[in-house]
């Protein structure tokens, strides 16, 4: 592994010197911001630890800095994850979410079905619908998702709407990364229907999105089956 450019560390070594000198909220907010921009994986464990300070503006500039550094931060974060700091180990979620590596996705399970914030639920299970995979064979991505999808059904009972409008984009965003497609999207569209009927979904904009989740699979459906035909 090579070291970094001397420039580079001693950019980053001042930004972070910025953070922890940083008076007051605001100067810390913008002191993050600025160390964020530079989507270094030298600022990591910077980033990682304002994810566990009392101040959303700074954590929330985190997460960017941490999701644009993307699939280097994710060892760092699942490492510093903190059971008795509800407010890091939430944001840390929300990195690993929006990151989509599929080192993250115990995490992210265990969100969805324990954590008391709905939030958090929320952003667990879009990111457990938008993984990122790459070279995993047909095989294994239909593993995975019988194994996710059970979970995001479960979710279709959560007592916030947030968290069940979050499962519909899940559910559709699964389409993307879950093969054989003809076999997954039949199954999804299945997933789906408690979400969009009345007696089993009271909130108008939550049937409204798996209603728009339905239909976008019926287009991944037919282009599926064009592609087949052609």
């Amino acid at each position: 592994m090579t070291s970094p450019p001397h420039g580079e560390l001693e950019s980053v070594s001042r930004l972070v010197a910025q953070v922890e000198g940083a008076q007051t909220a605001d100067a810390l907010t913008a002191a993050v911001g600025k160390l964020a921009a530079v989507r270094n994986p030298l600022a990591i464990p910077c980033l990682i630890q304002v994810l566990g300070f009392n101040n959303p503006g700074a954590a929330g500039a985190a997460v960017g800095g941490l999701v644009a550094i993307g699939p280097a931060a994710v060892p760092a974060v699942l490492a510093n994850l903190d059971d008795y700091n509800y407010g890091a180990r939430a944001w840390s979620v929300r990195v690993l979410a929006a990151v989509g590596d599929l080192r993250g996705l115990e995490t992210l399970e265990r969100a969805l079905a324990q954590d008391i914030g709905p939030s958090v639920r929320r952003a667990a299970a879009r990111g457990m619908g938008a993984l990122q995979l790459h070279g995993e064979e047909t095989a294994q991505r239909q593993q995975l998702g019988e194994r996710v999808l059970p979970q995001l059904q479960a979710a279709c009972r959560d007592g916030e709407w947030i968290v069940r409008y979050a499962v519909a984009v899940g559910m559709e965003g699964m389409a993307g990364w879950w093969q054989p497609r003809s076999e997954s999207l039949d199954l999804l569209q299945e997933a789906l229907q408690p979400l969009r009927q009345p007696t089993s979904e009271d909130v108008p904009v939550v049937r409204l999105r798996a209603e728009l989740a339905s239909a976008r699979l019926r287009h991944h459906a037919v282009v599926a089956a064009n592609g087949m035909s052609s």
